[in-house]
């Protein structure tokens, strides 16, 4: 089994004057964060990057985001968040698919306080074969912060036949608003008989009053969509469910993550006017 490595992050945003900047930016292996320098905006970027492509059995990450009172703080990764069931030229200890393995685990606990907005919009998980893998996000809101959270995953490398043969997937995540729980969302993939024919599986949870335009137009568009029997299965598959004050959850399902990633794109796209083009394209194009 690999030794369990250990990385923490923090990161902190605030307003100063007009524009939002970094007091604090700090992280340990295997976790990385980086952040282009954007002037004289109330909008901050960072990515968060594994060292080495991707994290291995028994690396657990946790990282703390604070966004301080009118900032703009959008979080992405660069590539998909690869896990392997070893560290790349790492042995296996046994060749026993069934002997123990380590959990690969991810921790993020999020503060957004009054008038800020997160936007978590990462790349896709994508678990290698036998990989086991937890991911755990806590969102603690101000009743008018805003909250866009991406959370998808892959089926893994089809191109090398890997298509849902991971050991575990699990992700929760938690939205509470003025303490309150607004929201608990969670997956749980194993087994391919349950997921296909599908290769991506995205929810993305909209929350606050910056993002109600794209919440508008997405509940239009689902008003619109006639639900009829087909033989075969939809190559993308899309719902939205209300939340209460003024949020909502959309979840999608494609047979190939680029055609996920290209309805995102298009389906969120009311939030260029939060962050702009540029910052928008990092994410989605």
């Amino acid at each position: 089994m690999a030794a369990t490595t250990a990385g923490r992050g923090r990161i902190s945003v605030a307003l100063h004057g007009s524009e939002a900047v970094f007091s604090e930016l700090s992280s340990t292996y295997p976790l990385k964060l980086l952040s282009p320098r954007i002037h004289g905006t109330k909008l901050a970027v960072a990515y968060m990057i594994s060292y080495g492509g991707g994290l291995v059995s028994g690396d657990n990450v946790s990282l703390s985001v604070d966004v301080g009172a009118g900032a703009t703080l959008v979080l992405l990764s660069q590539g998909s968040t690869k896990v392997f069931k070893f560290r790349p030229g790492q042995r296996a200890a046994s060749t026993d698919p069934s002997g123990p393995r380590a959990v690969t685990t991810q921790q993020m606990d999020f503060a957004v306080a009054s008038g800020a907005t997160l936007l978590l919009l990462p790349d896709p998980v994508t678990c290698f074969r036998s990989a086991a893998y937890n991911q755990l996000q806590t969102f603690r809101l101000a009743r008018d912060a805003s909250l866009v959270l991406l959370d998808w995953v892959t089926s893994g490398r089809k191109s090398r036949g890997e298509d849902w043969v991971f050991s575990r997937y699990y992700s929760v995540n938690e939205v509470l608003v003025a303490g309150k729980r607004c929201a608990d969302t969670d997956a749980a993939a194993t087994l391919a008989n349950k997921l296909g024919p599908y290769s991506c599986y995205a929810t993305v949870l909209l929350y606050g009053p910056q993002v109600q335009g794209v919440i508008s137009a997405l509940t239009e568009e689902y008003g619109r969509i006639s639900v009829f029997k087909s033989a075969q299965p939809a190559g993308l598959l899309w719902s939205l469910s209300a939340l209460g004050d003024g949020g909502a959850v959309v979840r999608v399902a494609g047979t190939e993550s680029e055609g996920v990633r290209r309805w995102l794109g298009r389906g969120l796209r009311g939030l260029e006017v939060v962050v702009g083009t540029d910052v928008y394209r990092r994410a989605f194009e």
